[in-house]
């Protein structure tokens, strides 16, 4: 694990010109390191899903990005992706695991329960997400969370936990401060006014002032 936080990039949750999106993700992921980039597309088919992810899979190939599929384990495969990001009502780690193999990174959405956190890491989860920790305009959450879990989950437990909901370049210190391994973030980096490579070059800045 990097002692280091890292950016988990989250899709727009929708696309409407994947040869733009492609153009735009290229810049963002050129400006510095990040580690995960979430296909995250709501109220689209299954042929558009897979057609997005492989338009998508060599942009993040070219910056050793991990791709992952929300919610949809069936279809990692079929969209050459690495893993799969799965809530509490998607199909579960096991039958994620025994479908994809122990190769393909599996994260678990635990809202703020520790208790399921526990669960997810006990099972072999490679993250466990807590959030949301701020209002959120791409989703309604179903929980918010506090900093402490954070701190507490860093200071307890191996398995990485990625902070989600909200976090854009102004808040993003206090999560990182607090012990988040990732920062997942969609709008703060999709609709920076000053672009997408803005955005993330202030948020690996504040990254790196962390303490490791």
């Amino acid at each position: 694990m990097n002692s280091l936080c890292q950016i988990y990039l989250i899709t727009p949750p929708k696309i409407d010109d994947l040869d733009a999106f492609t153009s735009l993700l290229d810049a963002a992921l050129s400006a510095s390191s990040v580690a995960c980039l979430q296909l995250r597309l709501k109220n689209i088919d299954d042929s558009s899903l897979i057609q997005a992810a492989l338009a998508i899979r060599p942009v993040c190939q070219r910056y050793d990005t991990a791709l992952i599929i929300n919610d949809r384990p069936d279809l990692v495969e079929a969209c050459r992706a690495d893993g799969v990001h799965i809530g509490q009502e998607d199909m579960d780690y096991f039958s994620s695991r025994e479908l994809l193999g122990e190769d393909a990174i599996i994260g678990v959405t635990c809202h703020n329960s520790k208790e399921l956190a526990f669960q997810a890491a006990s099972a072999g989860a490679n993250y466990v997400a807590f959030g949301a920790f701020f209002e959120t305009s791409t989703k309604t959450p179903k929980a918010r969370a506090e900093l402490e879990i954070l701190t507490w989950w860093n200071a307890t437990v191996e398995v990485p936990c990625v902070a989600i909901g909200g976090i854009n370049p102004s808040n993003a210190a206090t999560i990182i401060e607090a012990g988040a391994d990732f920062i997942a973030v969609s709008s703060g980096v999709w609709q920076h006014p000053e672009g997408p490579e803005a955005a993330v070059l202030e948020l690996s800045r504040l990254c790196s002032l962390a303490p490791s």
